[in-house]
């Protein structure tokens, strides 16, 4: 099969940057992203930027639907001409973002695999995890920096890692030199899965709360969490700390060392404090 570089000069199409537009061509690569899926001849896949279609064909070859959505209108006539004959194939164009994912996929199982733009991954898999109907997993290529983020342990956790292990598993499936994309990036990047829990990992009363309570606690990181909480939510520094003692969480330590369960247990708290 073709390089992206040479489909895209056939067709006279220059990559886009402000698309983050890198296009992930190594065979070796795309074959192990489609093995590590462990996908069902019936299974129902959503890829998220389908380029020139390469990952695309070796997805539909393995898979009863894919469903595939590209905000790039130039590459109409590359995806056309890639996918002719695959009748399974469904392209959906513009910004996923946008999207409404039940219309994309209904109420049905699926597996996201896909390589994502890295300027906007967090909010992509943001808008996946917090889905009426999310995807069973994620397989998805990311900036090597992200996938460090999403898989930090307490000590080292944000918002990003809160966020994701509290509706998921991620585990590292391989690291990717810039040399197995077209353009190259200038940053080393990496495969992750992501396996969606039937339920969020920990019990909380609300799941906005849970999430205000941890974007007030990472809202000022260098501070201690009796000082940021009170900050963030609007409230007295004595009420803070009462929150954080009722959670048995000590008001010196900073959010980036608290676990799940921590946060949880705060976000009880201030559920009883309000």
């Amino acid at each position: 099969m073709d390089s992206p570089r040479k489909i895209l000069d056939d067709f006279g199409i220059a990559p886009k940057k402000s698309l983050g537009q890198n296009f992930l061509h190594d065979p070796n690569t795309l074959a192990r992203i489609v093995d590590c899926a462990n996908l069902v001849p019936d299974a129902t896949v959503l890829e998220i930027g389908a380029g020139t279609g390469l990952l695309t064909r070796r997805l539909a070859a393995n898979v009863g639907h894919v469903i595939a959505v590209e905000a790039d209108e130039r590459l109409k006539p590359i995806l056309e001409a890639s996918l002719d004959g695959y009748t399974n194939v469904d392209i959906h164009w513009g910004d996923f973002l946008k999207a409404d994912i039940m219309a994309l996929v209904g109420d049905k199982p699926y597996s996201v695999v896909a390589n994502l733009p890295y300027y906007i991954t967090s909010a992509i898999i943001r808008k996946l995890l917090e889905a009426p109907n999310p995807p069973t997993q994620l397989i998805i290529t990311v900036q090597k920096e992200v996938a460090e983020r999403i898989l930090a342990q307490p000590g080292e956790m944000g918002v990003l890692a809160v966020s994701v292990q509290f509706y998921g598993h991620p585990e590292l499936i391989s690291r990717l030199k810039p040399a197995v994309f077209w353009p190259r990036p200038e940053v080393e990047s990496a495969v992750l899965r992501i396996t969606v829990y039937d339920k969020p990992a920990v019990d909380v009363p609300d799941t906005d709360l849970f999430f205000r309570v941890v974007r007030a606690g990472f809202g000022q990181k260098r501070k201690q969490l009796k000082n940021a909480l009170a900050k963030g939510l609007n409230i007295r520094s004595t009420q803070a700390q009462a929150v954080l003692e009722q959670a048995d969480i000590q008001p010196s330590r900073r959010a980036e060392t608290l676990a799940l369960e921590e946060w949880a247990a705060l976000c009880i708290a201030v559920a009883q404090a309000t």
